[in-house]
């Protein structure tokens, strides 16, 4: 679309192209040259244009009731289908003209601002780890706990985070087994030493993985090493220093972390749960209520950014995208190879189209399996983030919104086949040969060695 028609933050929409309409040219017949020339993706807009006094009945119906929204991402690459909804004019082909996609300093910045609103400076939905609208809806995380209600609207990815240890380890090549790392840790410790794993929000996806790796093997995550919290972005200066001896992000940071030969990379996390859920479309529930078809406007325009993105052709694309200095902000060398499935582990080890590589789109990585969620609230009450009885299906049946989802997909006319018949994905099985069935939620974490539940 020309950006003659594109709308931001501060601009108005001048009337005097009504005053210089040729006579007898009806405001009609010039909405249908406009519409014509411009194709659908500047059809709102085009409608905005030709009626300032106000849009007419007849296409009230179809228009969103606001054309404003703000999003939150973090400088990740599974924030790529909201990077491209923006740039490719995704928002505006649904009539959302002014969508501000806002980056974050970190997830705790998210939250804070989801917890305002764009009412109060804040914003109106993100790209966010998919427990935090979980922890977010019951006050878990919030000041003073109160609770602000959000929804799920979408997965935006499976796999592809990662877990990378510092240089210093670099002759144990570890992997998906910790126990040599653990024996290293003790002797670290026994040095008078500190030894500490990062991650990017308690009870946040990389909280959950980097802990069922180091628990796997032995590890203890609250005992045997110290648990912090670091942005992102910030993750391999930290290493840089020795802040940490290892830590769990997506990325560009993992790369980047081995380009600058830092450390390097144990496992990517679609190794210890093939094709794991990860970040989600999460909005406000204030919003969504007020604005329910801007809402499923920003979800159509997110769903298809993802199948855009999904494919193979685009993904250098994709990359070059995320690489920009308002998105991400690093060279594309450092999000290139593993947006296009290659993984150089720093170690030796090369492998070429991981069967674990990033997916937006393909086996069903847009949809949120309500079984999913069900898994990450019972991982946050193995480590105490939920009370052992906390009613986690009632939670999940406020803020999963599949039946949003399946609406948009019609919409999209997204092929039968590509939409899930159930909302659950059935048993998952880890790495470890752990099972989780989420009609058996308390059979799984009984079967967890190291928890902080009984």
């Amino acid at each position: 679309m020309s950006d003659a028609f594109k709308s931001g933050p501060n601009d108005t929409v001048s009337t005097a192209a009504d005053a210089s309409t040729p006579a007898g040219v009806s405001r009609r017949s010039l909405l249908k040259g406009t519409a014509a020339a411009l194709g659908t993706a500047a059809l709102f807009e085009s409608i905005r244009m030709a009626f300032p006094g106000g849009v007419p009945a007849a296409y009230a119906s179809e228009a969103p009731e606001t054309n404003k929204a703000t999003l939150g991402f973090i400088a990740l690459t599974d924030a790529a289908p909201l990077f491209v909804a923006k740039e490719k004019g995704l928002f505006d082909k649904y009539g959302m003209t002014d969508v501000n996609v806002a980056k974050q300093a970190s997830w705790g910045t998210t939250r804070d601002n989801l917890v305002l609103g764009s009412e109060g400076n804040g914003i109106d939905g993100a790209h966010i780890l998919t427990p935090m609208p979980y922890l977010i809806s019951a006050g878990k995380v919030t000041q003073n706990n109160v609770p602000t209600p959000m929804y799920i609207l979408s997965r935006l990815n499976l796999n592809s985070q990662c877990i990378s240890v510092g240089q210093e380890y670099i002759d144990l090549k570890i992997g998906v087994d910790t126990k040599p790392f653990k024996e290293a840790l003790d002797k670290k410790k026994a040095s008078g030493k500190a030894v500490k794993a990062a991650m990017t929000f308690p009870g946040g996806t990389h909280d959950l993985w980097i802990r069922y790796w180091l628990a796997a093997g032995g590890i203890d995550p609250d005992k045997d090493i110290e648990t912090i919290v670091v942005p992102p972005a910030q993750m391999v200066a930290n290493m840089k220093v020795g802040t940490m001896d290892c830590f769990c992000v997506c990325e560009p940071w993992n790369e980047q972390l081995i380009h600058q030969k830092i450390g390097y990379t144990a496992v990517t996390t679609g190794e210890l749960w093939k094709d794991h859920p990860e970040k989600a479309f999460g909005m406000r529930a204030a919003y969504v209520d007020k604005n329910p078809k801007a809402a499923m406007a920003l979800l159509k325009a997110v769903m298809e950014a993802q199948i855009w993105c999904d494919k193979m052709e685009n993904r250098e694309e994709v990359a070059a995208i995320c690489a920009k200095r308002q998105w991400i902000n690093v060279p594309v060398a450092d999000v290139v190879d593993r947006m296009k499935g290659k993984f150089d582990y720093g170690t030796g080890r090369v492998v070429e189209k991981s069967p674990v590589m990033m997916k937006y789109w393909q086996d069903n990585a847009s949809y949120p399996y309500q079984s999913h969620d069900l898994w990450f609230i019972t991982e946050d009450q193995r480590w105490g983030k939920f009370e052992p009885d906390y009613d986690a299906k009632a939670l999940i049946a406020k803020v999963n919104r599949e039946d949003m989802w399946r609406e948009a997909a019609k919409a999209l006319s997204v092929p039968a086949a590509e939409i899930p018949t159930s909302t659950s994905r059935g048993k998952e099985t880890f790495f470890d040969g752990k099972v989780f069935d989420p009609e058996n939620p308390s059979a799984y974490l009984s079967s967890l060695g190291i928890k902080r539940i009984s």
